[in-house]
């Protein structure tokens, strides 16, 4: 639809297609390309592209461009629903995101093919910006340093079975590259999960139970930003067995249960070295307004973000979630979107916190 000239006499520039074009390559074509640039953009970028950039493939200009270039490298995903949420595409996205690869998009509606879903490729305007955020110098939240928990915890029984939820740590480990992308000096504390660690300068640290998630969040203060998005395990076995425990002829068996530390009660109490903005997460099955307002108020956070899991709302594992945000005796209902945009949405609301925060002490 859209011919090489059209782009050249718009843009009053060259316009490359071929690898090995003899009049190119006799100039470096694709090296040069990928030197004498600030940043490469894809879009639209197909499920092809982007696999093969995953895998280090280089068969066209496109692909051996971006291979042989050290520069940044933004992409624009645009594809079938379908073959976004396909588990081979997701791979590669995780794997792209580890290099620190800008992932932009994309947008869901309607589809040329007439699906509707996740995929769709933004619009001009939109990744314009997002190029110019790209090279604004303004770091938000640049000299913040952050706290992010994510993932489930696994409180052991014995050395093989476990005490756990079912987190995947997508919401947690965007907010952290969301505030990472604002500038901020992000500590991650996850429990296990089968996502990479995030990259973009991002310090990562495992754990597996929530005392040890606990001890991590402590020994990472001070900071200014904590935000609890980690799924923790309420109980843990109250005995370990350092043995597997057989099974035996009893049809029934009593598991004792203690309770775990409160991570986000504890680092909310008012003292020198709390956060100061402390953000809590809260998943419900029912009544989830109420039971949210209740969590913040009890738990001693600044705000919260609540959302449903309920069955009729699959979220653990999932690519979208809609949630509540409530502050100061605020609610707002926020539409259902990707994690991705999700995060980008907290981080801002959190830049836009420290920018209030910071005129409102130079008036005083």
């Amino acid at each position: 639809f859209v011919t090489p000239l059209s782009v050249a006499a718009l843009s009053e520039e060259q316009v490359y297609t071929d690898l090995f074009s003899l009049k190119d390559e006799t100039e470096m074509g694709h090296i040069r390309l990928s030197r004498e640039c600030d940043l490469i953009v894809a879009a639209p970028a197909s499920a092809n592209i982007i696999a093969r950039m995953a895998n280090g493939l280089a068969d066209d200009l496109a692909s051996t461009t971006i291979l042989a270039s050290d520069k940044p490298v933004m992409i624009c995903p645009a594809m079938n629903p379908q073959m976004w949420e396909n588990a081979a595409t997701q791979a590669n996205i995780e794997t792209l995101r580890a290099r620190d690869i800008h992932i932009i998009g994309p947008a869901a509606g309607e589809m040329a093919c007439g699906e509707i879903g996740h995929g769709r490729l933004l619009e001009p305007d939109v990744i314009h910006k997002a190029i110019a955020d790209f090279f604004s110098t303004g770091k938000p939240l640049a000299g913040r340093k952050a706290i992010v928990t994510s993932g489930p915890t696994q409180e052991p029984i014995d050395p093989v079975r476990f005490v756990a939820n079912r987190s995947s740590g997508k919401q947690g480990h965007a907010i952290a590259r969301a505030l990472a992308a604002l500038g901020a000096d992000v500590t991650l504390v996850t429990g296990p999960t089968a996502l990479p660690d995030p990259g973009q300068g991002i310090k990562t640290v495992r754990i597996e139970t929530a005392r040890e998630m606990l001890e991590s969040c402590e020994k990472s203060l001070p900071a200014d930003i904590f935000v609890a998005a980690a799924a923790v395990a309420d109980w843990a076995p109250l005995e370990y067995a350092s043995s597997k425990m057989k099974k035996t002829s009893d049809t029934a068996m009593t598991l004792s249960l203690t309770q775990n530390p409160d991570i986000l009660s504890t680092l909310s109490k008012p003292g020198p070295r709390r956060p100061h903005l402390v953000v809590g997460f809260a998943a419900e099955t029912d009544d989830v307004i109420a039971n949210a307002r209740a969590k913040l108020a009890r738990k001693g956070c600044d705000w919260l973000v609540a959302n449903s899991v309920s069955a009729a709302n699959p979220v653990f594992g999932a690519d979208q979630n809609q949630v509540y945000f409530f502050s100061s005796g605020t609610m707002e209902e926020w539409p259902k979107a990707g994690k991705d945009e999700v995060a980008k949405n907290l981080a801002i609301r959190i830049a836009d916190f420290f920018h209030c925060d910071t005129v409102k002490n130079a008036a005083e």
